[in-house]
């Protein structure tokens, strides 16, 4: 839908997250005269500080439908545009959605941007490779912006760029699964389960995530990870012009390693080596996928050998995801509070290998499976699991039962309500030379507004304890 299409319709803005206020805002500037309806199933109180005053700001000008009731507003407007993670599946949302009035802030993003959007998605890895691809295209000279969920909204900007622009967008599934149309370069880095409380099936997770290749056509590109059967499925089904990456084996054509360095080999067969694996600065082998997507998208949009090589290296990690802290006290503390799912924290866990001693664990429950990390958990060294609900719980299960068909004996387990709790015995459990992991293998929701205040919280407790022993907690475990 373009911009001009939105002045006759009656509008409503559906969610008052980031997103919501973002298109609330660009439609208020685009549109001056012009009235809007706002909902959301908080009541006033309940909204953030920054959305209140937003709405009293513009209280002329809009209609609120907020609280438990907000979804039947819906019929009432011409056009709703839906902020994600409000989920589809509601029946009001449905309706809207048969009716042809939905759409989003990424959609309009997307129907109305005025350069080059890279879009990039993946259950695990996206927000790293979507600051280092922006990196790199700003080493290269480009007008690169950063957009999405670790960017600003896209309608924040768009109108100051113009068509030499480059987005870097990073895609949620939530973003992706009423989009319409394809950005130029969709990069897939993997699908594993998650989100699987707001998903009927994980199917329908793969199905959303799938969608950001879905509407590419032959002029567009697909990026995606070769060791994916299902990721080289849909390449093999897409439209676009596919460039595969693998770490782990040499391709007829992508992005590869190869005696230990990055090259890239294009359709014709010629192989260049560009950087050698030894100076990305990215810890894990994790990481590697990642740092290959976004060498393969520079390159599609002709970034030279040198800016290309000096971006990589310079390229620090994001906070919260497998930041190093310390060592305090003579053990050191790595803090990735975005490890969400069990697959990510058994990364950590092979990365920093035999002197992971203490591990923080537990969240909210998206019912994901923990036998595969329980099975990491019990017989490897780790002594000490720090457990927080929900989720823990159910962790804690999966190693018990782990650790009797092992016949095995199972780590030490403190069910702990604060992070400062967690902290704590960690310092008194964890030995000096060794290490503490916290990568709760599910997200933060529940004791946590989010992934950034568990991480704050973790890092402020590890510096606050660090510098003597006085108060450290020694309760005892379950066994």
């Amino acid at each position: 839908m373009k911009f001009a299409a939105l002045e006759t319709p009656s509008v409503l803005i559906l969610g008052l997250g980031q997103e919501g206020l973002s298109s609330l805002d660009f439609l208020c500037r685009r549109f001056p005269g012009k009235r809007f309806g706002v909902a959301d199933r908080a009541e006033f109180d309940g909204l953030s500080g920054l959305a209140q005053d937003r709405l009293r700001a513009q209280s002329g000008r809009l209609r609120l439908h907020l609280g438990a009731d907000y979804l039947n507003s819906l019929a009432d407007y011409d056009v709703v545009i839906k902020s994600p993670g409000i989920p589809p599946s509601q029946p009001a949302i449905q309706r809207a959605a048969a009716q042809g009035k939905l759409t989003s802030h990424t959609a309009l993003f997307f129907s109305n941007c005025p350069g080059t959007i890279i879009g990039i998605t993946g259950t695990k890895g996206k927000s790293t490779t979507a600051a280092l691809t922006h990196a790199i295209l700003r080493g290269g000279g480009m007008d690169a912006r950063l957009v999405g969920n670790i960017g600003r909204p896209p309608l924040d900007i768009v109108a100051d760029t113009h068509a030499r622009t480059v987005f870097v967008a990073e895609l949620s599934s939530h973003q992706l699964e009423g989009l319409r149309q394809g950005p130029h370069i969709a990069v897939v880095l993997n699908i594993m389960p998650d989100h699987l409380d707001y998903y009927p099936s994980f199917e329908d997770y793969v199905q959303a995530k799938l969608n950001i290749a879905r509407f590419q056509s032959a002029g567009d590109y697909l990026i995606y990870n070769a060791e994916s059967v299902r990721l080289s499925r849909a390449a093999a089904d897409s439209r676009a012009r596919t460039v595969p990456f693998s770490a782990r084996r040499r391709l007829d054509q992508g992005c590869f390693v190869a005696s230990d360095m990055i090259v890239v080999r294009s359709e014709a067969g010629g192989e260049e080596p560009l950087l050698a694996v030894a100076d990305i600065p990215l810890p894990g082998d994790f990481n590697l996928p990642n740092v290959l997507a976004a060498v393969a998208t520079a390159r599609l949009l002709g970034v030279g050998d040198e800016p290309l090589r000096g971006a990589v290296r310079g390229f620090e990690a994001l906070e919260h995801r497998f930041e190093r802290l310390g060592p305090y006290r003579g053990i050191s503390f790595y803090n990735a509070p975005l490890a969400t799912v069990p697959e990510v924290t058994l990364a950590h866990l092979a990365a920093l290998g035999p002197d992971v001693q203490t591990v923080l664990l537990g969240g909210h429950d998206r019912h994901l499976d923990f036998s595969e990390l329980a099975g990491r958990l019990v017989g490897g060294g780790i002594r000490n699991l720090m457990l927080f609900p929900t989720s823990g719980a159910r962790i804690w299960q999966a190693v018990r039962a782990r650790s009797a068909a092992a016949s095995q004996p199972a780590p030490q387990a403190f069910f702990v309500n604060s992070m400062e709790r967690a902290v704590r015995l960690a310092y008194a459990h964890t030995a000096p030379g060794k290490i503490c992991l916290h990568s709760p293998a599910s997200p933060s929701f529940g004791l946590f507004t989010d992934y950034r205040e568990r991480g704050r919280l973790f890092k402020d407790w590890v510096r606050r304890l660090a510098g003597d022993g006085h108060g450290l907690e020694t309760s005892g475990p379950m066994r």
